[in-house]
């Protein structure tokens, strides 16, 4: 099997040394860029199983970056690095289509265990030949399916034993790593199409000029690129589930063909003239208010209703507090096993502050703190010594604003949640005015405004 390639885009030097030395003597292929610029003409020339991107670069932001990776090479996995403080925005580049993200400070051991994830989906992800193809439809990672006690987890398992046996279609909404896929894969095995594949496809990575080829497949010949004949998504997918993540980042043009195909039950790949009927069940998900995009023309609504058969809303994790002791045993078992660690469980300290915690990237988000803790935990419990300070510090500034009274004006808000930010970027920096400033992304002087406004002492 040849080397994998890893593309590593970070300004800072030392990073791109640091990740180039551990990715070599782990037998890859590294390649570094200190700018997103010199980083597209590498894209250009060379082909990369994996990108490791660093969120803030002198000339892009990760998500300019990101998309233009997508269009070059829409089959890179892309790992952002971003700082603990911008996990939400880390959650904005999932929705864009990158695989996955680690937090500052970096482990490698971490980033490893991440590319080794990102591997297998690039192994099995829909190819151009039938090896790849089968690999997709068999191969299911990390499927298991955690049921919760909360009683939003009960309504979830009664409505997934309910709709699974028939051939409805299902919507699945939910934000950013609750779990849709999970639930997708969940009806598919209680269902009468267990025995056949499961595919799911990431609408929101699909930049729109592959997208037709993706779904529908193409000819040789079909367009600049297709050397082979290509199989889409129905068609590996016939007799079982196709799963369409995030259908609401679908184009129009591609709504109507999606359309077209769930009314007739039949496709033509691009460039040919025959026609191939397709028995598929179609389940799709996504973290967008589909009806606001109807109402701007965004989205077409008889698509809406054609995948709106039986609906499932996941509950986000900060509104399924009792469920969170359940999936951190979950992704405790699992960090132990690829790891090889054999961690036993949590100090009582962490599951309280775990259950306080507003969980903005959800159980993707949780999985990623416990695999961070699983390695630097030398003991059998996992400790608060362990955890990102940012994580703790986090958790109590939502205490605070749970039990503070609220202020009357809306001025007062932004002025609370200013001087909040700004105290917390500071102890993540350890009162470095200039890397603060950076991260808030405003200058110097007008953090040091804001900190005389909010009488912070500096």
């Amino acid at each position: 099997m040849s080397k994998a390639h890893i593309l590593v885009i970070d300004d800072e030097a030392d990073i791109c040394l640091l990740l180039n030395k551990f990715f070599t003597k782990k037998g890859y292929e590294v390649t570094t860029a200190q700018e997103g610029k010199e980083a597209e003409k590498i894209l250009k020339k060379q082909t990369f199983e994996v990108v490791i991107c660093d969120f803030k670069l002198p000339d892009y932001d990760g998500l300019e970056l990101l998309e233009k990776i997508k269009i070059i090479q829409p089959r890179s996995r892309v790992i952002i690095i971003t700082g603990y403080s911008d996990v939400r925005i880390a959650v904005q580049t999932l929705k864009k289509g990158a695989f996955d993200y680690v937090t500052k400070p970096l482990y490698p051991d971490e980033i490893h265990l991440t590319v080794q994830n990102a591997l297998e989906q690039t192994e099995s992800a829909v190819g151009d030949t039938k090896t790849k193809a089968s690999q997709k439809v068999t191969k299911q990672p990390d499927s298991t399916f955690v049921w919760g006690e909360s009683s939003q987890s009960q309504v979830l398992q009664k409505h997934i034993a309910l709709i699974a046996p028939t051939d409805l279609s299902v919507l699945i909404l939910g934000e950013t790593g609750t779990g849709k896929e999970y639930a997708a894969r969940a009806i598919h095995d209680k269902s009468k199409r267990n025995n056949q594949p499961f595919v799911a496809v990431d609408c929101g990575a699909l930049p729109n000029e592959l997208a037709g080829s993706e779904l529908f497949g193409h000819v040789k010949g079909a367009f600049t690129g297709a050397v082979s004949d290509k199989k889409g998504c129905f068609e590996l997918a016939h007799g079982g589930t196709l799963f369409l993540d995030e259908i609401g980042n679908l184009s129009y043009d591609n709504q109507i063909k999606l359309l077209r195909v769930l009314q007739d039950h039949k496709i033509k790949r691009l460039g040919s003239e025959t026609e191939q009927n397709v028995d598929v069940r179609i389940i799709a998900a996504t973290n967008e208010d589909l009806s606001t995009g109807m109402d701007e023309d965004e989205f077409r609504e008889d698509l809406f209703h054609r995948v709106n058969e039986f609906r499932i809303d996941l509950a986000p994790l900060r509104k399924r507090k009792a469920d969170i002791p359940a999936f951190a045993q979950h992704f405790l078992t699992k960090a132990n096993a690829r790891i090889g660690r054999e961690v036993v469980g949590f100090d009582d300290s962490v599951l309280d502050l775990f259950k306080e915690k507003p969980w903005h990237g959800n159980l993707r988000e949780l999985d990623n703190v416990i695999k961070r803790a699983v390695l630097l935990t030398e003991g059998a419990q996992i400790k608060m010594e362990v955890l990102p300070p940012e994580l703790i510090q986090a958790t109590q500034d939502a205490q605070e604003v749970m039990t503070t009274e609220f202020p009357t004006t809306l001025r007062a808000v932004v002025e609370k949640a200013e001087k909040q930010a700004i105290l917390a970027t500071l102890q993540h920096t350890g009162n470095n005015k200039s890397e603060t400033a950076k991260l808030l992304d405003v200058d110097r002087k007008t953090l040091y405004n804001k900190l005389n406004q909010y009488e912070i002492e500096h």
